[in-house]
């Protein structure tokens, strides 16, 4: 059966009762097969789905899916949202560095990989395309893989190549992947936090960052900068710019130097187009693209993450908005660790001083049920639109009357006193 060609609904028949099965996420979700999945779910029971982050309508967590198909989602997206807070899908907190991990140590042994492949190439080898990070793990572990194979999918280079022979089902499909366009000038907010946070990176910094108005505001911002290198977990259409102008060249790397890599990207096709069969770009599992003693080895790592809320002793809540899972943990951590350990390395927090309903992101005290993602012992530098947080040596008091003034002046004279009571300042 090996490499055999089949509808989606042929090769969704392979999935049976009690099945655990594996979905690459991302730009590189299999929608066809999340299709075929659905139409198959009320003639199977108990299947579990596993999965990051995953593009499009997740017609497998739909209210009638209940009893045959269960997701259990590594990282939370809008569509996993509804289905997690009413009890039909599950939520599993994880280092994404450790995901892999789960497959090949037995933790979560997997019976299906859905993939989502380039053509082969003469050689008879696809692609992983535009999401390695725990697919690689699948494919290699499953007992069987379905392969959605689409023309538009671009050849990337690194850790993603499958010999078809290894997989058990091919869908032929010609579908667009997903896009995410760079967020355009952005607000005021985002770009003066770019601005602070790109006069915190050092010229051949190696850079991680992620996507979305922030990030995109300080690569907007970093035009000026020179050698800086590239070692994320994901980039999106706001690195290009960078790359073609030479501000990126990944020159001072200790690792694939010249090259940007990553595991996993989402954007537009003009991303996608640029991946495709470039040697400068190299996509590796994420096992080994979050591992702190690989990230550690670079110089000046300037890892720029973002939170949801930020307590006065510098508490980081960033997958859950009180007990409502909103994303997951992440590479935040992985990352956060590896930039400390790195030499000259500065780890980065930013995120505007307030929610868009004008409540304070930095708080008193974490919301009931808030996810500690970073802890307090392992925070930098936080950053709002009003200033930089050096938190690093600082007593928790101290911390308090820093992150006070970098928050909302509406918000200040609450956290003023809220600091007093606490730690009698």
């Amino acid at each position: 059966m090996a490499g055999s060609y089949m509808s989606p609904d042929e090769a969704l028949r392979l999935v049976e009762s009690g099945h655990r099965v594996f979905v690459q996420g991302s730009s590189a979700t299999p929608m066809v097969l999340l299709d075929a999945l659905a139409r198959r779910g009320p003639e199977v029971e108990a299947v579990e789905t596993v999965h990051l982050h995953l593009e499009g309508t997740a017609p497998h967590v739909a209210p009638e899916m209940a009893g045959h198909i269960r997701a259990t989602s590594l990282f939370t997206g809008a569509n996993l949202r509804e289905a997690v807070a009413s009890g039909r899908a599950d939520y599993m907190p994880v280092f994404l560095s450790e995901v892999p991990l789960l497959f090949r140590r037995g933790v979560l042994p997997l019976d299906v990989a859905l993939l989502h492949v380039s053509l082969p190439d003469v050689h008879g080898f696809v692609s992983l395309g535009t999401a390695v990070d725990a697919a690689r793990a699948a494919a290699d572990t499953a007992r069987i893989t379905i392969a959605q194979v689409n023309p538009r999918m671009p050849r990337t280079l690194g850790d993603g190549a499958i010999h078809v022979s290894k997989l058990t089902a091919l869908v032929p499909v010609d579908v667009p992947l997903p896009e995410h366009p760079a967020s355009g000038e952005g607000g005021p907010v985002e770009n003066a936090i770019g601005e602070l946070v790109a006069g915190l990176v050092d010229d051949g910094a190696t850079l991680q960052m992620g996507i979305g108005s922030i990030p995109d505001a300080v690569l907007r911002a970093l035009g000026n900068h020179r050698g800086l290198g590239v070692h994320t977990e994901m980039f999106s259409d706001g690195l290009l710019p960078l790359i073609e102008k030479g501000v990126v060249t990944n020159e001072f790397k200790h690792r694939q130097q010249g090259k940007t890599v990553t595991s996993f990207i989402n954007g537009s096709r003009r991303l996608y187009d640029f991946v495709h069969d470039n040697a400068s770009v190299e996509f590796r599992e994420c096992s080994y693209v979050n591992d702190t003693a690989v990230i550690r080895k670079h110089p000046k790592v300037t890892a720029i993450n973002s939170c949801i809320e930020v307590d006065l002793t510098g508490q980081v809540v960033s997958d859950s908005i009180g007990e409502r899972i909103f994303s997951g943990v992440g590479g935040q951590m992985d990352f956060i660790r590896g930039a400390t350990l790195s030499e000259g390395g500065k780890a980065i927090l930013a995120l505007p001083s307030q929610t868009s309903r004008a409540e304070s992101r930095i708080v008193p005290h974490i919301k009931a049920g808030g996810g500690v993602v970073t802890t307090r012992a392992h925070v930098r530098y936080v950053v709002t639109e009003f200033g930089v947080a050096d938190l690093y040596g600082k007593t928790l008091r101290q911390r308090a009357a820093a992150l006070i003034a970098i928050a909302h002046p509406n918000h200040r004279e609450h956290l003023e006193a809220a600091a007093h009571q606490r730690f009698h300042t």
